[in-house]
């Protein structure tokens, strides 16, 4: 039968929409049709619906009842928890780690240069896919499959993150970071590159306003020419009273 699930590393409909998130060209709240995405993947609604609920349990998307299914607008504190996570899990990765092959080095110098060609470019999509695809590609070099697929999930959800939180974009800061985590692992000083991505995804995080309340009329407030809302800035609840902003990744 054609229209029978495949399993949910290689789902089309779940690959393609952590794909789009990933890329930056699906933003937090963005309503996904059943019906639409039936059509466009030649599948029937039930075979969506499956779809969406996996991503449900991922925290990719959510339902809302008598409305559908929306990508997820992740709140401050879910912000905190998942840098944690990436804390815990990137640094653990990192000091597991055996020497480098030289094809590791190759493909990581290789993302290194489309980081800096992509920057030099000015392409802030292209930017937004390739500082996620850092971190799942060092996860490759481990050949975890568990781990690549963890490290994907979060780091899409990461993406959602700093699309409704960070006021700015400062890629160059990211990139030297990821350069400096691939320099240590080239020498062999693995512990060295734990630490290193530890504080870079401190830095990343600290460049959060997680004061910021998702506007759910912001693309229709957009396509009207209305100024943004006023509100009243409260306390801060990030972990730094200065931040300093990165590239969401």
């Amino acid at each position: 039968m054609q229209d029978r699930a495949a399993p949910t590393v290689h789902n089309p409909i779940e690959k393609s929409i952590v794909s789009g998130i990933l890329s930056g060209r699906i933003k937090p709240g963005t309503r996904l049709s059943e019906n639409q995405l039936a059509a466009l993947f030649g599948v029937s609604r039930t075979r969506v619906r499956e779809a969406m609920m996996r991503l449900e349990t991922r925290c990719i998307v959510h339902v809302s009842p008598r409305r559908g299914w929306f990508v997820a607008q992740p709140s401050a504190e879910e912000a905190m928890m998942v840098y944690d996570a990436r804390r815990v899990i990137e640094a653990g990765l990192l000091r597991s780690m055996r020497p480098l092959t030289q094809s590791g080095r190759d493909r990581l110098h290789a993302h290194l240069a489309e980081e800096k060609a992509a920057i030099e470019a000015g392409d802030r999509q292209r930017l937004t896919c390739l500082m996620g695809d850092f971190h799942i590609r060092v996860a490759e070099l481990a050949d975890n499959a568990v781990l690549i697929e963890i490290l994907r999930d979060l780091t899409a959800r990461t993406i959602l993150i700093s699309m409704l939180y960070q006021s700015d974009f400062h890629a160059l800061q990211s990139h030297l970071g990821h350069c400096r985590i691939v320099e240590a692992m080239e020498q062999g000083d693995f512990s060295k590159a734990a630490a290193l991505s530890v504080e870079h995804l401190d830095e990343v995080e600290t460049g959060l306003d997680l004061t910021k309340h998702p506007d759910p009329l912001a693309d229709l407030r957009r396509s009207l020419s209305l100024p943004p809302p006023t509100v009243t800035s409260p306390s801060k609840t990030s972990r730094s009273e200065t931040p300093q902003t990165q590239e969401g990744e």
